[in-house]
């Protein structure tokens, strides 16, 4: 590891990530789902949730519908030491437990001022670091564990009945809130909304079938939802930027 931090910007896709390192690195979720897996300790990371990955921890992570996240790459004790002073036994103890923690308001404000400053400056990236840490080990930092939205179970849901129509009152059902309340918690952990939600998970659905079976795209269109093969086709071109046909071809020409 370098002799300063490195704060970056960075977009995660469907591909599974599955790689160690020796230095300790933390996670911030900005927008989309980062589905994330540290020596056992799994967790969606996404606006006001933080992953801890420790020196040395195997970890997977990977976001079927993309995820922005802030990185911060942690040096060597010595800097931690040299440059957090009271506050380096805390973040050391911090930077050593694996897992997924919930953020404050007033540090995902942090979060994203630094996610829009000029990370690649190490001076923004050393004063972005010092500033994380030390918000994250103090003693009132609210840092705790947070019970997220159900997302393996809308997703299960959202499998099975992908062929019919779906409501927002369906995943309100299943997460014991209402829809309203619902919206509103889609919103500040994943930065979109349940039904933009639904709409990604049936895409995701149709981009499976295009790539690994045979079947008529007509008939895809229907398990996802779509009466329609021409209102199909243009959602799949909202979604991946190219036509049904042309999304099954690039997937054999791989």
């Amino acid at each position: 590891m370098s002799a300063g931090p490195m704060l970056s910007v960075r977009r995660y896709h469907d591909e599974l990530l599955a790689h160690s390192h020796d230095y300790p690195q933390l996670v911030f979720g900005l927008n989309g789902r980062l589905e994330f897996e540290v020596q056992g300790h799994s967790g969606c990371i996404a606006r006001q949730a933080v992953m801890v990955v420790p020196a040395g921890n195997h970890h997977l992570c990977a976001s079927q519908a993309g995820s922005d996240c802030l990185v911060l790459d942690v040096p060597d004790l010595p800097w931690l030491y040299q440059q957090l002073g009271e506050h380096t036994d805390a973040s050391r103890r911090l930077l050593e437990r694996p897992g997924a923690l919930a953020l404050g308001q007033h540090h995902q404000q942090l979060v994203d001022w630094l996610a829009a400053s000029p990370t690649h400056d190490p001076l923004v990236a050393r004063q972005g670091a010092l500033l994380l840490l030390a918000s994250l080990s103090s003693a009132g930092a609210p840092v705790v564990a947070s019970r997220r939205l159900p997302y393996a179970a809308f997703d299960a849901h959202i499998e099975r009945h992908a062929a019919h129509p779906l409501q927002v009152a369906d995943l309100a059902r299943l997460a014991g809130l209402s829809v309203a309340r619902l919206h509103a918690r889609f919103v500040e952990e994943s930065g979109i909304t349940p039904m933009d939600y639904i709409r990604q998970q049936r895409m995701l659905k149709a981009r499976q079938l295009l790539r690994e079976t045979v079947l008529p795209i007509g008939e895809v269109a229907e398990r996802v939802g779509y009466g329609s093969q021409s209102a199909f086709a243009a959602a799949v071109s909202r979604a991946f930027g190219c036509s049904p046909r042309a999304l099954r071809r690039e997937a054999g020409d791989n």
